[in-house]
């Protein structure tokens, strides 16, 4: 099935050719290491790991770069208010990017670069765009002339006009061109800072990405990602000093991701107005938090509030259920073909929602159509069992695996893994012995006709947040 994605670059869909057959490149922008990342920074990071997945199932070959920006202003703000040095507090940063990112289910990046290994090829490239005219040296600054690149604007579709009245300025009035942006800073007292032939300092933030990429994929690849707020000045940028730098195109696609937002404004650190994903990892389960995030697609707006975690809670656990009961009939059905109409029914459902699943991943990636045609199949799957139970027919065991197979499918593309692992700490091994002691005693009760007594203990469970079920192979509990 063809692959068409939302290209920002041609502001509209296109079917996904790559550069080389079979293979696709990918740099997405990472986060700046100077605190623990954010549920905004997060967002992009299940995102397009979630993309690198399916382009795997899909049968590409993926190199999927994401830096780390260790090199930056906050970072420097942040060490001096710490008294560290900078490059040990983007260090520590990094690692608790990993533990996050762990803790979401994202596998590690092919390639996670870092701005202080590569000094060398960014000075490389700021030396060539000056030979080349693009850029210029003022008192041990170097900036992009924009106005040397007639293509300035073309991924945020504005004119220079436009995205001038709208920028800060730098304060230096010696420049060729208000908008001319830097390449690389001149070092200031107290900063960490590097040789280079227009003397010590660092470089900018937009000419890193640009370095790396070029670097590790290649003059021209398949996907640049990152979140929407990127698009300018940062992806503009880039595009307008790679091309110059090579003479050629940079990125064919252009993918960016809404922001999520708080009461409809944008969450960030500058504002204040973030929550740490350590933080919200304590109230909630990962796989909950991961489902969150892409339960919306991708380039629509996210709106946080912990009632729509709540909300995100039962609707994965209406999932997850749906495994649990598949998985134990499973271990009790007839062996064999599916058989019998309702069987043979929904084999076609599994059919059904395998292909409409994958239109809606084809279809720039859109996960919220993809989790319509989960729900459908736990629909029509919890709907099969209670058909079967009520003695409609005998339960097949390899149409339930079918359906298990399905959902594994849906798992290793999403990054879920539809067991949710039970409240922090709350189902260590005395829990469960007291639990199983619980229902132990319930059954008594129930077998005395005591039958007052049992529903009281399931009531008061459930005030707990533990659900008894009563089974044909007897009673279960699990966490609401």
């Amino acid at each position: 099935m063809t692959i068409k994605l939302y290209n920002t670059l041609a502001k509209a869909k296109e079917e996904l050719k790559t550069v080389e057959t079979g293979k696709v490149k990918m740099y997405v922008c990472g986060p700046t290491t100077y605190n623990y990342i954010h549920l905004g920074n997060a967002r992009p990071i299940v995102v397009f790991d979630t993309i690198r997945q399916f382009l795997r199932y899909k049968g590409y070959q993926v190199t999927y770069v994401q830096n780390f920006t260790d090199i930056d202003d906050k970072i420097i703000n942040r060490a001096n208010e710490e008294q560290v040095d900078p490059l040990v507090l983007a260090q520590k940063y990094i690692e608790e990017y990993f533990v996050d990112a762990d803790a979401l289910k994202v596998q590690r990046a092919d390639i996670h670069p870092r701005v202080s290994d590569h000094l060398p090829e960014i000075i490389e490239t700021i030396q060539t765009l000056i030979d080349n005219n693009y850029a210029y040296e003022l008192d041990g600054d170097v900036y992009y002339h924009i106005s040397q690149f007639s293509q300035y604007g073309k991924l945020s579709g504005r004119t220079i006009e436009e995205m001038q009245a709208g920028a800060r300025i730098d304060v230096n009035q010696n420049k060729k061109h208000p908008m001319d942006f830097v390449l690389w800073k001149r070092a200031k007292p107290g900063e960490p800072a590097w040789n280079s032939p227009w003397g010590k300092g660092r470089p900018g933030w937009h000419i890193e990405c640009s370095a790396m990429a070029i670097k590790y994929l290649g003059e021209q690849f398949d996907i640049h990602g990152g979140g929407y707020d990127l698009v300018f000045p940062h992806h503009e940028n880039e595009i307008a000093q790679s091309e110059a730098y090579t003479g050629k195109p940079f990125a064919n696609y252009w993918l960016h991701n809404g922001f999520i937002t708080v009461n409809q404004e944008k969450m960030s650190k500058s504002l204040g107005n973030f929550f740490l994903v350590r933080e919200i990892l304590e109230k909630y389960d990962p796989e909950v938090v991961r489902y969150y995030l892409l339960a919306t697609h991708y380039r629509s707006p996210l709106d946080f509030d912990d009632q729509k975690l709540e909300s995100s809670t039962k609707s994965y656990q209406r999932i997850v259920n749906t495994v649990e009961r598949v998985t134990e009939q499973v271990a009790v059905a007839n062996e064999g073909e599916a058989g019998g109409k309702l069987g043979g029914e929904l084999t076609g459902k599994v059919d059904l929602a395998l292909e409409q699943f994958d239109q809606a991943m084809s279809d720039d990636f859109n996960t919220a159509l993809g989790f319509a045609a989960i729900f459908d199949l736990v629909r029509e799957t919890n709907q099969y069992l209670k058909q079967c139970q009520e003695g409609e027919e005998q339960i097949a065991g390899d149409c339930l695996k079918k359906v298990l197979e399905a959902f594994g499918v849906f798992g290793k593309v999403l990054g879920l893994s539809f067991d949710i692992k039970q409240d922090k700490g709350n189902n260590d091994e005395l829990t469960e012995k007291l639990l199983d002691l619980l229902l132990d005693l319930r059954k008594e009760t129930r077998q005395k006709k005591d039958f007052q007594t049992a529903d009281s203990i399931r009531e008061r469970l459930k005030e707990l947040g533990i659900l008894i079920e009563d089974t044909p192979q007897g009673a279960r509990w699990k966490w609401q």
